[in-house]
């Protein structure tokens, strides 16, 4: 009975905070991601052409008249999906940290938030940081599975720098933390893209910033259902 109402808990936990992080990550994005978005849309397009053609701003004031209202409807079904699987994972973990006799608060919950997103998102974009169409890119299994083993290995590492109280493990767990990096991600052969590199920049910080953002609410949000009983 008590596995039952602990899985729950969890189940409940994960659905309500993933659906309110996505929400709030999908209305971060079409305000501050979704601009520079379309924009280099029209740069791969030919619609614009490189080499100081437009201004950024103009760009991003322009780029409204072509938002898809299906396409940004999915787009926010995808995230919320997104974040409700983010949030299964940081629930199993905060679980499993209250079964060894830690305790849930909104300061830790925001630090989980903090660890998640370092795992899923800044990790993986030191070597394949976010980038727009028609980006010059490696092959894409190779991306693939560096990207899920460099997730692994922050996961796995920041785990054991937390929790372990052995120095041995630390070692362990920094060491885990670089082996991605210093093999590195794969490189394209090519570096070729239509889109101005300033513009690229900027969606790669933003996309950064929003993800930044939506860890942090979804670690609150974790905190605060998981107190509540969900």
């Amino acid at each position: 009975m008590e596995g039952f109402i602990l899985l729950t808990r969890i189940v409940t936990t994960a659905l309500l905070s993933g659906f309110t992080a996505g929400i709030l990550a999908a209305v971060l994005q079409f305000f501050l991601v979704q601009p520079l978005l379309l924009h280099a849309e029209l740069f791969e397009s030919g619609n614009l052409t490189h080499f100081g053609s437009t201004t950024l701003g103009t760009a991003a004031h322009t780029t409204w008249s072509v938002v898809d209202p299906m396409r940004e409807a999915l787009s926010v079904v995808f995230t919320a999906l997104t974040y409700t699987g983010y949030s299964f994972m940081l629930v199993a973990g905060l679980a499993l940290a209250v079964s060894r006799g830690h305790h849930v608060t909104l300061r830790n919950g925001i630090i989980w938030g903090m660890a998640g997103f370092v795992t899923v998102q800044l990790a993986p974009a030191m070597g394949l940081p976010p980038e727009l169409p028609g980006a010059g890119t490696a092959d894409v299994t190779t991306r693939q599975v560096w990207w899920f083993a460099t997730v692994a290995a922050t996961g796995w590492g920041l785990w054991l720098i937390a929790f372990s109280q052995s120095s041995f493990s630390w070692v362990f767990g920094v060491t885990a933390l670089a082996i991605p990096h210093i093999i590195g991600a794969p490189e394209p052969d090519i570096l070729t893209g239509p889109v101005p590199p300033e513009i690229a920049a900027h969606f790669a910080s933003r996309s950064l910033g929003t993800g930044l953002a939506a860890w942090a609410i979804l670690g609150a949000s974790c905190s605060y259902f998981w107190n509540k009983g969900a």
